[in-house]
């Protein structure tokens, strides 16, 4: 189990140099963003200045991925949702949004469509790096991010990889449902 400031690290070193595609599947439904001042000001019930400081990082958004395009790295990502949305899932949508305005590949599936994945329980939440890696992402009770589980066996790497692929085409793209079921909705009550 490598702890939270070892997981970054330890990420960042594997993303270093790789070409391909870096997986990632996001299943919980509320998460505690802590060091995110766009997640406190969401908390805090300031749902506009959530939304300024989410723009106001729309600049280093390009250049990641400026940077990954120059690498040759692709990020997709699959949001699983419950309905109705949770007030954290509405507030990740909205972020989720711009990094797919700028280039991250990003589809958004329903949980209904996870039934028959989760008859032992809930996806984990995972990120796969290339063919090198594979995180478990762990969390404290309450949803606060406190390391990971780090698998290097490849066989299990490339299942990940090929089952979060599968159903990231399952997914629809997160700009078609932004669009239509979060852009209508009020700001949330935290």
């Amino acid at each position: 189990m490598l702890d939270h400031a070892t997981y970054h690290r330890d990420f960042a070193r594997q993303c270093e140099d790789l070409r391909g595609t870096i997986w990632k599947l996001e299943r919980s439904q509320v998460f505690r963003e802590l060091d995110d001042p766009s997640w406190q000001a969401f908390s805090s019930g300031d749902w506009r200045r959530a939304l300024e400081l989410l723009e106001e990082d729309r600049k280093a958004v390009q250049a990641e991925a400026d940077s990954n395009r120059r690498q040759g790295l692709k990020i997709r990502r699959v949001r699983v949702v419950e309905r109705p949305l949770s007030p954290y899932v509405q507030w990740e949508l909205h972020a989720l949004r711009m990094l797919a305005e700028e280039g991250f590949e990003l589809s958004v599936l329903s949980a209904d469509d996870l039934a028959d994945l989760e008859e032992q329980g809930q996806l984990p939440e995972v990120v796969v790096v290339g063919e090198r890696v594979l995180y478990e992402v762990r969390y404290l009770p309450d949803w606060t991010p406190c390391g990971a589980r780090r698998i290097r066996t490849p066989d299990v790497i490339r299942t990940a990889a090929s089952e979060i692929g599968r159903l990231y085409r399952r997914g629809e793209p997160l700009l078609r449902f932004f669009e239509r079921e979060v852009a209508p909705l009020p700001a949330p009550a935290v």
